[in-house]
C-alpha cells in the first residue's frame, strides 16, 4: 500500500472537513446576529482561511518551509503565526457573543479530528517518513484527547449537566499534551535545536500537504481548547 499518498491526501480531506465542519458551528454562533453582520463574518472566515492556505501552500511547494538552516524551524512559523490572530479574536467582543450560541460540547466533540491525525502519522512511521516518537508509539500521546472528547462532552454537559471543572481539566490536559509534541516535533527537526537522532528526521511537516498539519489542524486543536476555555470562565450575564 502507498501510504504516502494515502496520507497526503487524507490530510487535505482531513483539513477540509474540520473548515467546514467549523464554519457550520460559526453559522450557528451567529444565528442571532443581525443578517449584515453574519454574512460579512462567514465571508471574512472564508477569505481570511483562502489567503493563509495559499500562503502556507506557496511556501511548501517553493521549498521556503523546508529549510531546517533557519531558527526558528520555519515549520514552526506555521503555528505561531496563528498564534497572533488568535490574541486578536479572543480580545473581540464579538466572539464572546458567538461562544455564548454555540453548545459547549460542540468545542469538545470537534477535538476527534485528532484521532485520524495520529493514525496518518502512524501510517508515515509504517512508511518511514516520521520518526517514531512523533506518534503513539513513541512519545505522541494526542490520540488520548480525541479518544476521551465524546466521553468527556457526555460527562460534562449530557442531561443538563454543567461540569465546568472537568472540562477545564481536559482542556489543559490537552493543550499540556499539544505543547508535548510540538516540542518534540522541533526537537525532531534536522537543525541545531535537533534531540532526537534516530532517522527519519521530522521533515514531512515541511512538505506540501502535510504542512497542513501544524499550519492548520494543530491551530484548530489550541483554538478549541482556548475558546472552551474562555466560554467556561465566562461570566453569566
Amino acid at each position: 500500500m502507498n501510504y504516502h499518498l494515502f496520507v497526503q491526501i487524507s490530510f487535505v480531506v482531513l483539513s477540509a472537513t474540520c473548515l467546514i465542519v467549523i464554519y457550520r458551528g460559526l453559522k450557528v454562533g451567529l444565528r442571532n446576529f443581525e443578517e449584515t453582520k453574519r454574512k460579512s463574518i462567514l465571508r471574512n472566515y472564508w477569505i481570511g482561511l483562502g489567503v493563509w492556505i495559499a500562503v502556507v501552500s506557496i511556501a511548501s511547494l517553493t521549498g521556503f518551509s523546508a529549510n531546517f538552516d533557519t531558527l526558528p524551524p520555519r515549520p514552526a512559523i506555521f503555528v505561531v503565526i496563528p498564534v497572533i490572530a488568535l490574541v486578536f479574536i479572543l480580545r473581540s467582543k464579538t466572539t464572546s457573543h458567538i461562544l455564548k450560541a454555540i453548545p459547549p460540547q460542540h468545542l469538545i466533540n470537534i477535538h476527534l479530528f485528532r484521532i485520524p491525525v495520529e493514525l496518518l502519522l502512524w501510517m508515515l512511521l509504517l512508511a518511514e517518513i516520521t520518526p517514531i516518537q512523533m506518534t503513539f508509539e513513541g512519545r505522541n500521546f494526542d490520540i488520548l484527547i480525541g479518544l476521551t472528547a465524546p466521553l468527556i462532552a457526555y460527562l460534562a454537559f449530557a442531561n443538563g449537566k454543567f461540569n465546568k471543572k472537568l472540562a477545564i481539566g481536559w482542556n489543559i490536559f490537552g493543550l499540556a499534551l499539544l505543547v508535548n509534541i510540538l516540542v518534540i516535533a522541533v526537537l525532531s527537526m534536522p537543525t541545531p535545536l535537533r534531540v532526537f537522532m534516530n532517522e527519519p528526521a521530522n521533515t514531512e511537516v515541511a512538505m506540501f500537504p502535510v504542512i497542513f498539519l501544524p499550519a492548520i489542524l494543530v491551530p484548530i486543536a489550541y483554538y478549541f481548547h482556548i475558546f472552551s476555555l474562555k466560554q467556561l470562565l465566562m461570566k453569566p450575564e
